[in-house]
């Protein structure tokens, strides 16, 4: 064994075992050349075919293409879960564009950055009242060039709330769009070597960066999930999954876990635009769903159900939860209750989603992070030298290295360098490994809250604070919270003769500003706010000294991907 940890690793399954990269486009084309008329995806009790999907695409693709949407372009997706987003991403992917995907969470500021960032000129959107007001002031600020509309009732009516498309030549309908539009003769060479996605993170200093991910980064992703649960496939007969897929596409977890592995594996995603428990239990035990990956939120909301002791879980071979940190004792309430082990393990954008996991058998270890898994290398090293690695037990800033993980941040060539050392990526994770082989979070060394799975970035939550005109100064830190695992607070120094208002004042504030995963929480004001010794607002000194008032946070187990 040259790996640590590698002893517990399911049987068959190696290290060193074979991680396979190609392109999207071409994971998707081989799908629907091997599943043709099995059901892709199930939208509102409707089923679409791969061979239906690889059809839509193709026209999507073509379309893009005569939009002039092809090599070196971006094209902004501002889309919830519905079948347009897989038809639009790979669309855009198999024109040869990379895509910049658009959180509907997000505030102004952010989406703005991000358009703007990624050099998208073309944005594709719903005409869901939730999200097409957004996009239109895109337009109105002169940041996009053409708005896509793709027009919900098309999957099947059911009153989602919408908003009406306004007559601008700037703006098409997708079926506008795509009306007309032929198939070269012959597609753009994609390479696995090219950015496919610029996945946003990391705000904590500035704003969100575009972290670059490749064809080749996601393809390995895949491969890396497919080695490490194939021993359990091979038990399970082989047989067609259904997945539940209630986590957003646009976040790298569910991008990877639940679209891209289910279409390599010929598995039906049961695919739903928001978390509503019922429907959820409807597809477990109604529909006989086999796999379900959430987030805390969602399973604390599970457990919540009152006749939960009567709900019939048994065609679920296996769930998981991600995305943020789930509390010890509701994986232990679950496995108490329904007899199922919640399992998880930890990634980041940056590694479009791998990074460790837990083998179905192996040693109990409550509060680690799993296993490094196969064809990625983790280390520790030390925070004053990250060339020196640690030996177990020793706490550092956890490194890795792998085909998954990025090449860099887009338009920040210094920040990707600086991301690096000795050709690892620094993941500002906080951690340690045992003996075992096993990793350990202990902090972030950035200063990013996960609330609800989602990420939060202080700064970009300070900011819009600082348009108040009572404000003066303002940090905002992470506190514990019982339902989403961490939530915003503000701490505020207000100006002279300004008066304190409620959280509940300023949620009302700051809507419209920033998410609403992002409005804090609880708001505290102060006579002064810590500062270090150069004069800078300090976040880490007033964590420290809200330390020994605060109650401690439960202890956690696995965060899941973080992006």
């Amino acid at each position: 064994m040259t790996h640590p940890g590698e002893q517990f690793y399911p049987e068959g399954v190696r290290w060193d075992d074979t991680i396979v990269q190609g392109t999207l486009p071409d994971l998707l084309s081989k799908a629907a050349a091997d599943y043709g008329a099995r059901a892709a995806f199930e939208f509102r009790d409707r089923p679409i075919s791969y061979s239906e999907l690889e059809a839509k695409v193709e026209q999507a693709a073509a379309a893009f293409l005569r939009a002039g949407c092809g090599k070196n372009s971006s094209v902004a997706l501002f889309l919830g879960n519905t079948p347009d987003h897989p038809v639009n991403f790979f669309g855009a992917l198999k024109a040869g564009s990379r895509v910049a995907h658009l959180s509907p969470l997000d505030g102004e500021i952010a989406l703005s950055h991000k358009v703007t960032d990624s050099g998208a000129r073309v944005l594709v959107t719903s005409n869901l009242a939730a999200l097409l007001p957004t996009a239109l002031k895109f337009l109105e600020k002169g940041l996009i060039d053409t708005l896509i509309v793709c027009e919900d009732d098309h999957w099947g009516k059911i009153g989602t709330p919408q908003a009406p498309i306004p007559n601008d030549p700037r703006i098409v309908t997708f079926k506008q769009f795509v009306d007309g539009a032929t198939k070269p003769a012959q597609w753009p060479d994609v390479t696995a070597d090219d950015v496919a996605l610029l996945q946003y993170t990391g705000g904590t200093t500035g704003l969100p960066k575009g972290a670059m991910l490749t064809h080749g980064n996601l393809t390995s992703a895949v491969s890396i999930y497919d080695v490490w649960g194939r021993p359990g496939r091979a038990a399970r007969g082989n047989v067609i999954e259904r997945v539940i897929c209630v986590l957003p596409l646009f976040h790298i977890y569910a991008l990877t876990v639940v679209l891209l592995s289910s279409l390599r594996r010929g598995n039906l995603i049961s695919l739903h635009q928001r978390f509503d428990v019922e429907a959820v239990m409807r597809d477990i035990e109604v529909k006989r769903a086999t796999y379900f990956p959430g987030v805390p939120t969602m399973w604390i909301a599970i457990a919540a159900l009152p006749d939960l002791d009567k709900r019939d879980f048994s065609s679920l071979h296996a769930i998981g939860s991600g995305g943020a940190p789930l509390p010890v004792e509701i994986a232990n309430f679950f496995e108490r209750k329904v007899g199922k082990k919640l399992k998880s393990g930890w990634g980041m954008t940056e590694t479009c989603s791998p990074g460790t996991g837990h083998p179905q058998e192996g040693p109990e270890k409550p509060g680690s992070i799993g296993l490094m898994l196969p064809g990625i290398e983790l280390d520790v090293v030390s925070l004053d030298d990250p060339t020196r690695v640690l030996p177990p037990g020793e706490v550092g800033e956890i490194r890795i290295k792998g085909p998954n993980v990025t090449k860099g941040y887009w338009n920040k060539p210094k920040g990707s360098t600086e991301s690096f050392v000795d050709g690892r990526f620094l993941t500002g994770d906080i951690g340690y490994v045992d003996t075992d082989g096993y990793f350990f979070l202990v902090d972030r060394k950035k200063d990013m809250i996960i609330s609800g799975g989602f990420n939060v970035y202080p700064q970009m939550i300070e900011q819009a604070i600082y348009t108040h005109p009572g404000v003066h100064e303002v940090i905002v830190i992470g506190i514990p919270d019982q339902y989403r695992g961490e939530a915003a607070k503000a701490f505020i120094k207000l100006k002279p003769d300004a008066k304190p208002f409620s959280a509940d004042e300023l949620r009302a504030f700051l809507a419209g500003k920033v998410g609403k995963h992002e409005l804090p929480a609880a708001v505290e004001f102060v006579d002064e706010l810590p500062r270090t010794p150069v004069g800078k607002l300090s976040r880490h000194e007033l964590r420290q000294q809200q330390k020994p008032s605060s109650q401690s946070t439960p202890q956690q187990v696995a965060t899941g991907v973080r992006s």
